[in-house]
C-alpha cells in the first residue's frame, strides 16, 4: 500500500493534479428529454489551465445549485483522492471518468480517506485549507453519469472525497504542492466518520463525546451524525 505519511518523511512533493469549476446547469429528469421533469446542479465540473481564487466560499467561478445541501463555508471546497480513478475506470469502463468526474474542486495525488483527518490544516499554493467532513454521495452522481449503481458505489467504497473549509484565501493551480501544517485529531480519519455514518462501525458513548469535542468537525455533519 502507498504509505502517504512515509513518502512525506522522504521528501517526495505531494501535488494538485488538477483544478475544476463548474456553473449551475439544469437537466432533464428521464432519458427522454422532458421539460417538465428537471434537475439543477453545478456537478459538471471542468478543469482550469491558470491559478484560480480562492476565497472562504470556495473558488471564484464556481457555483451551488442546492445552497441547502452543498456549498458554505464548511463545504467551501471539494477534495478527492486521484488513485480512486483507475479503479473507478475499471469497474466503469464506459463512462469518461477523469479529474472533476466527481464533482471536485481539487484533485489530489497519494492523499485519500484513510490518511486524510477532520481538522488537518493543508497549505496549498498559497491557499489554507481545515478539513471539516466528508462528503456525503447523493443521488446527483449517479443523475450525472447517467449511471444508477454510483453513488451506492461510491458510499459502500467509502471512497467519498472531503470538505474544506478556506482559512486563509489565496490562489491554487494545477501542480501546486499539499503541505500539512497541523494533524490534531489522528483518530477521526474521513474514511472511520463514513463508517459511522453508514453503521459499519458502532457508537459507544465515549466516542460521541469525542466526536462532541472535535471542533473543526463541521457542525451540521456532527449533528446528522450524531442523530444516527
Amino acid at each position: 500500500m502507498y504509505d502517504t505519511a512515509n513518502e512525506w518523511a522522504r521528501g517526495i512533493i505531494v501535488r494538485v493534479i488538477s483544478v475544476q469549476v463548474g456553473q449551475a446547469k439544469t437537466y432533464p429528469l428521464d432519458e427522454q428529454g422532458s421539460r417538465d421533469n428537471t434537475w439543477r446542479s453545478a456537478f459538471d465540473k471542468r478543469p482550469v489551465n491558470q491559478s484560480t481564487r480562492v476565497e472562504v466560499h470556495g473558488l471564484v467561478g464556481d457555483e451551488q445549485a442546492d445552497m441547502k445541501h452543498h456549498g458554505g463555508p464548511d463545504k467551501a471546497v471539494l477534495l478527492y483522492a486521484f488513485r480512486h480513478y483507475d479503479e473507478w475506470k475499471s469497474r466503469y469502463a464506459a463512462l469518461d471518468l477523469q479529474p472533476g468526474a466527481f464533482g471536485e474542486n481539487l484533485t489530489v495525488e497519494s492523499l485519500d480517506e484513510t490518511y486524510v483527518c477532520v481538522g488537518d490544516v493543508f497549505r496549498v499554493g498559497d491557499v489554507v485549507l481545515e478539513i471539516a467532513q466528508p462528503r456525503i454521495p447523493c443521488w446527483k452522481i449517479s443523475k450525472r453519469w447517467r449511471e444508477e449503481t454510483l453513488a451506492d458505489a461510491v458510499r459502500s467504497s467509502g471512497k467519498t472525497g472531503w470538505y474544506a473549509r478556506v482559512k486563509e484565501a489565496g490562489t491554487v493551480k494545477a501542480g501546486d504542492a499539499l503541505e500539512r501544517l497541523h494533524h490534531p485529531f489522528p483518530q477521526f480519519t474521513i474514511a472511520r466518520l463514513n463508517d459511522l455514518l453508514f453503521h459499519r462501525e458502532p457508537f459507544t458513548s465515549a466516542l460521541v463525546d469525542e466526536l462532541a469535542a472535535c471542533t473543526p468537525l463541521a457542525d451540521a455533519w456532527k449533528a446528522n451524525l450524531l442523530r444516527g
